[in-house]
């Protein structure tokens, strides 16, 4: 089984358009809104050094920005 997290915020359209692929895709990720979650944006910075979203963690894997193929890669 996957484990997919979308770091996402309210205004991004890229977020919007990874949500989609996922959901296109058949995989169940959670979201973290880091813009109404100032914890997890600190943690997402700490993890991954970028504040820029989406940001998607896969199976322990950081995808930054909407990029299709590298999801496909990474998941199971």
């Amino acid at each position: 089984m996957n484990q997919i997290t979308v770091y996402s915020t309210n205004t991004c359209p890229y977020c919007v358009m990874m949500k989609n692929f996922l959901k296109d895709q058949g995989l169940p990720f959670k979201e973290v809104n880091v813009q109404m979650d100032q914890t997890a944006a600190d943690r997402l910075v700490a993890a991954t050094g970028q504040l820029g979203v989406p940001q998607t963690e896969i199976n322990g894997q950081w995808v930054v920005g909407f990029d299709p193929e590298k999801v496909m890669r990474l998941v199971k």
